[in-house]
């Protein structure tokens, strides 16, 4: 009988890892140990190797937990931050211990927290709304931050209005809609490029590379981007309309919307707080967090919950998870709480370690793309004719390198470039090149994908 017992043990542990090495949680996360990564200065459009491997290094697991070694750099280039940040993407060297089976917090929710609060596929940090700057109602002024006297209760503190990141520091944002706190490179939002959005907010892009994590489309369900503190997936912009993956793809829309007020008096539950700033020119709707109120919507599966998420179905997860979404408005522009908030639905912790105590198995990564993603990957090429540039642009994760060959039409190799995983965007400088039809090739070293353009002088 102990003989049985102990083999029935044995049997149920290694159907606990198996089932743990088929977790999204374990096999989402885009791995490099050889590529560095690039940054760009204000004035300089070439990028800049920082001489940092960018996307995450190794990638652990338990039957409880999955650890993932990164850097916090990313594969697509960097800055430049054009508010005056002197800061660049650094080293942060950092280990996530996410959960492998999250849990709903039954309790009081854990509001978010400053600093990171999940992590990207890239190993990037993902930040909340918030950027440490708040209104003194005791001064009538800003407090916190870069140029401001520091807040009562000190950095952190959460006071009766906090500013939103998005707006007020659009202009200190790169193309990728990221920037550096002291070097932590991080989204507070949807981590696609600003000149990708229906409505361009942001004109950095057209100098810089339209860059980012992932590419926004409306007629695909987005790719997984990340995972929170609580352990939960985030999605990209869009999914199935009903949580049961029927209705079609569309985009997935936060319950919060502007409050209808022109004085900061009270709270959106009407409670009475210390007086902020009128609304105006200066502190316009939604410059703090507490512009918002959150509406519910009652039989509207596509409208998200109160911490901008829901229970569903994914393409990760057919059997439903509760997700997390990157929410954007009709125009693509990044829509209030942006990501995870104000508060986890699951059961939080700091999940930034320095080492690794227990028995693990690394992950092993299948390096090519898949044949299957490689087909939904809605590669464009364009503008076809072009005089000066090519641009070659993926749609969702480029979850392995592609290789892009342009050719002459006697099969003569003219240059060569790629899309590293993560990445979604190449070009070729075509300026040098004579009036006629060239071949473009694109492979992920199984499936491959040609196009005829055409360059005109």
């Amino acid at each position: 009988m102990k003989k049985f017992i102990a083999l029935y043990a044995i049997i149920m542990f290694m159907a606990t890892v198996v089932k743990a090495q088929l977790s999204p949680a374990i096999t989402s996360w885009l791995q490099n140990n050889t590529e560095t990564g690039s940054y760009y200065v204000e004035g300089n459009y070439t990028p800049i190797d920082n001489g940092i491997l960018y996307n995450c290094q190794t990638v652990e697991y338990s039957t409880d937990y999955v650890y993932v070694h990164t850097k916090g750099i990313p594969s697509y280039p960097t800055g430049p931050f054009m508010d005056g940040n002197p800061s660049i993407a650094e080293d942060q060297d950092i280990i996530f211990k996410i959960p492998l089976h999250p849990q709903q917090n039954t309790g009081t929710p854990t509001p978010t927290t400053p600093g990171n609060i999940g992590v990207f596929i890239n190993g990037v940090a993902l930040f909340d709304y918030r950027d440490g700057v708040a209104w003194n109602t005791t001064t009538s002024a800003l407090c916190g931050g870069p140029g401001n006297p520091p807040c009562p209760g000190g950095p952190g503190a959460i006071m009766d209005w906090n500013r939103d990141a998005v707006p007020a520091e659009k202009i200190g944002f790169d193309c990728s809609k990221g920037h550096p706190a002291m070097g932590n490179y991080h989204h507070h939002q949807n981590p696609s490029a600003f000149k990708l959005d229906l409505n361009v907010i942001s004109t950095v892009c057209n100098l810089y590379d339209a860059d980012g994590l992932y590419m926004i489309d409306s007629n695909a369900h987005s790719p997984l981007i990340g995972f929170a503190y609580d352990g939960y997936p985030i999605y990209g912009a869009y999914g199935y309309k009903n949580a049961d993956g029927t209705g079609g793809i569309v985009r997935i829309k936060s319950s919060y919307q502007l409050r209808s007020i022109t004085e900061r008096t009270h709270a959106a539950d009407g409670s009475n707080v210390d007086d902020g700033p009128d609304v105006s020119a200066t502190y316009p709707l939604g410059y703090f967090r507490e512009d918002y109120e959150f509406i519910a919507h009652p039989g509207e599966q596509d409208y998200l919950d109160d911490h901008n998420g829901r229970f569903c179905v994914t393409p990760e997860y057919p059997e439903g998870t509760y997700a997390y979404f990157a929410t954007v408005d009709e125009n693509w522009n990044s829509a209030y709480p942006y990501v995870v908030g104000p508060s986890f639905y699951g059961v939080y912790a700091n999940r930034a370690v320095t080492s690794v105590t227990e028995a693990t198995t690394v992950y092993t990564p299948t390096v090519a793309i898949s044949d299957n993603n490689f087909d939904n990957m809605h590669i464009g090429i364009y503008p076809n004719p072009t005089a000066d540039l090519l641009i070659i642009q993926a749609a969702g994760i480029t979850s392995g390198d592609l290789i892009i060959t342009l050719y002459d039409l006697n099969g003569r190799q003219l240059a060569q470039t790629q899309i590293a995983q993560g990445q979604t965007i190449t070009y070729f400088d075509t300026k040098t090149l004579y009036a006629g039809n060239y071949i473009v090739h694109i492979t992920n070293g199984n499936s491959s994908q040609t196009e005829q353009v055409t360059i005109v002088k």
